[in-house]
């Protein structure tokens, strides 16, 4: 029975080795994840650092960014590049149209990212001014190369130049818009307002020439059938003559003429 016991035992204690074990070795395996992240971070720092940025002022008609790595990639190792695309209301662009020249799509600058500073610098000193050369039939054979090594500048640089400029330009469209609305919102309410004015001058118009068509309905009859004012005369009777004077003044006579005894 003790055997058993101390069998159990033992194999009760196994387990919890084990997971104490997994849990080192997952701490451990963590440990060298961030260790080797850290190293390549740091790698990709110096590398960053050791890059070197050139900024071409004029892209040839037909040069896009494929062609222009494989020709630049003759002279260096090129990591990344960028060409700003023609608008339309650039002048170049219609000119060519115009004679009947390239119409895809064209360049106006870009920048051009050497994994190594040094091999960029001495690239842009090397060419700039000189005629870009290649194959005869290629169409940029007798253009120069405008090329230049900017110093200092790396390319989150540019990045963060191009994110200002996105911001500004969304800027610019919402404020444009929101003006468009305004003057549209404006606009509107002033034909609303008009709408209004114009239906209330037709109500009273309306109503005017009801009330002048009852005036003229109304007045007609009254003329038609009005009656000459007819003037009736009566007979007044004669008035009564006032004779209470006269009956005194007899009264007074008899009375006095019998005092007095006269006649």
């Amino acid at each position: 029975m003790m055997s058993e016991e101390r069998e159990d035992q033992s194999d009760s204690s196994l387990p919890e080795i084990g997971n104490a074990d997994i849990i080192i070795s997952n701490d451990e395996k963590a440990e060298s994840q961030k260790k080797k992240r850290k190293k390549l971070l740091l790698k990709e720092a110096k590398k960053a650092r050791n890059r070197g940025v050139c900024y071409m002022s004029r892209i040839p008609p037909q040069m896009d960014p494929v062609k222009l790595r494989q020709v630049l990639s003759q002279y260096g190792e090129i990591d990344r590049i960028y060409l700003v695309p023609e608008t339309k209301q650039l002048p170049q662009q219609v000119n060519r149209k115009k004679a009947g020249d390239f119409r895809g799509q064209g360049f106006s600058e870009g920048w051009v990212e050497f994994t190594n500073k040094r091999v960029a610098k001495r690239i842009a000193e090397m060419l700039n001014g000189e005629q870009m050369g290649g194959r005869k039939k290629s169409s940029f054979f007798y253009d120069i190369w405008n090329i230049k090594y900017l110093s200092k500048f790396k390319w989150e640089d540019l990045t963060e130049e191009i994110a200002y400029k996105h911001a500004l330009r969304e800027q610019k469209l919402t404020l444009e818009i929101s003006a468009a609305k305004r003057e549209r919102n404006f606009y509107m309410d002033k034909v609303d307002k008009s709408k209004g004015l114009t239906a209330i001058e037709e109500r009273m118009k309306k109503k005017q020439k009801v009330q002048e068509q009852g005036s003229e309905i109304n007045s007609d009859p009254q003329v038609d059938q009005q009656e000459p004012k007819v003037i009736r005369q009566f007979q007044q009777t004669r008035p009564v003559k006032d004779d209470s004077a006269q009956t005194k003044l007899r009264m007074s006579r008899d009375v006095l003429a019998g005092v007095f005894g006269g006649k």
